[in-house]
């Protein structure tokens, strides 16, 4: 496979770890310290925490489904960029007032090279759109959905997405 193949197979390597709860799939996608950017309230810089809180914050839902698509990749030396659309469903049949939460974002990906192939070293994820019952992802009482949407073109235009700033250094 080419580096791009590569990159695109582990994005969606991802999807599949996440929808079937197989948190060790994490290893072949991440790097151990990786820094992890979900928004204000979920930052991480150590995969082994990033993956246990994974695991406790997904083991509410009766089934996920994330897609990953319209992969952009960037490759140079030993770095890689890439941006990926993502879509997901969360269902929690418990939830008061409907099972469904779906949402819709990107994923800004940073990558290195090692002896063990690709590995995501930096992730930022931002949702852009999202419907349906908070509910679903509010797990207790005490903790309150934060809504924190935002744009492509906002980010992009602060200079907060690296993937465009290496399509950039390449134009230059």
């Amino acid at each position: 496979m080419t580096d791009r193949d590569q990159i695109v197979d582990a994005l969606n390597l991802y999807a599949l770890a996440v929808d079937t709860r197989r948190w060790d799939l994490f290893d072949r996608i991440f790097a151990a310290h990786c820094e992890a950017d979900y928004g204000s309230a979920a930052h991480w810089h150590e995969l082994t925490v990033f993956k246990a809180d994974f695991a406790a914050f997904h083991a509410a839902f009766d089934a996920t489904q994330h897609v990953m698509a319209n992969h952009q990749v960037r490759v140079s030396g030993g770095r890689a960029h890439s941006l990926t659309y993502g879509t997901w469903r969360l269902v929690r049949h418990a939830a008061e007032g409907g099972p469904l939460w779906d949402g819709s974002g990107w994923y800004d990906d940073t990558w290195v090279r090692g002896d063990m192939g690709w590995r995501l070293v930096k992730r930022t994820c931002r949702v852009i759109w999202y419907t349906g019952n908070d509910r679903v992802r509010q797990l207790s009482e005490d903790v309150a959905f934060v809504d924190e949407r935002t744009t492509l073109a906002i980010e992009a235009a602060a200079g907060r997405v690296a993937y465009l700033s290496a399509v950039d250094a390449e134009i230059q």
